[in-house]
């Protein structure tokens, strides 16, 4: 990593997919820890291996850049890793935050291009999308496309922009704009992508989408369909007729006032 780089952190979200993040940490191949300041794996209180699983696979494939294993103190939810893995970025100086869920779906791969062309510094949000040219689908029942693409246009239809995911397992932000702290409130559960969509084009963020891979294979989905979609809905509505205000509301079913862990380990470069 050369000084004239842009410190970027990845954080990994991790629950329950002790056989899966070791697949993602070896998707970060030398060439990709050459833009990469920090590997940060979040482990959300799972009961299973998942964060020593971690552990063992960035000793074996990390070693161009740190690596940080966390244990939240809490069981925040994939919104709360979220937040979490925000503060630490931002309180520690880092530049850019890549999200990269840590049960092997998405490919990070599929970001160095943007990485090294450097077409990613100018966004707030530089967002994959599974559902845009150029993007490939890989295990993923046609019941479950045609849903996301039909809520993917529900969103568009009501933010008044071309949105190609909602959420999907595979993001870059720039850490400038979000020091100020107002997604605090933002759901703690599996719609807080949804929400921080909005709310960023809401407050006029420069948003980009960018085609990834995509696949399921021995994934654990923790998403129950069609409590989810309506859910989703309901959110939608209320968020049309009420824009910021909808923003402004306390969204989560329980609230944190911090959101803390603890580093369980370390490792610096060793080349």
């Amino acid at each position: 990593m050369s000084k004239d780089q842009p410190r970027i952190l990845v954080f990994i979200p991790a629950y329950r997919c002790e056989a899966q993040v070791v697949r993602v940490i070896a998707q970060i191949d030398e060439r990709l820890q050459r833009w990469i300041d920090t590997v940060m794996v979040v482990d959300n209180r799972s009961p299973d291996g998942t964060l020593s699983a971690a552990i063992d696979s960035a000793r074996q494939h990390l070693t161009h850049c740190n690596f940080i294993a966390w244990l939240n103190d809490d069981n925040y939810g994939l919104g709360g890793s979220h937040k979490t893995a925000f503060c630490y970025a931002i309180e520690r100086g880092f530049d850019y935050l890549v999200v990269l869920h840590g049960d092997d779906q998405a490919d990070i791969r599929d970001l160095l291009p943007h990485l090294e062309s450097g077409t990613f510094q100018q966004q707030d949000c530089f967002l994959g999308a599974r559902f845009m040219n150029g993007s490939q689908l890989k295990g993923y029942s046609l019941l479950r496309t045609v849903g996301n693409r039909v809520y993917n246009k529900l969103f568009s239809l009501v933010a008044l922009r071309n949105i190609h995911d909602l959420g999907s397992g595979l993001n870059l932000y720039k850490l400038s704009t979000y020091r100020e702290f107002y997604y605090k409130t933002f759901p703690d559960d599996l719609t807080f992508n949804y929400v921080m969509l909005l709310a960023s084009y809401h407050r006029r963020q420069a948003v980009r989408f960018f085609p990834i891979s995509w696949r399921e294979e021995d994934q654990r989905s923790n998403v129950k369909l069609v409590q989810q979609a309506i859910k989703v809905l309901k959110m939608l509505g209320t968020f049309c007729f009420l824009r910021g205000a909808f923003l402004r509301r306390e969204l989560r079913a329980r609230s944190f006032s911090t959101y803390t862990g603890k580093i369980v380990a370390r490792q610096a470069p060793r080349a």
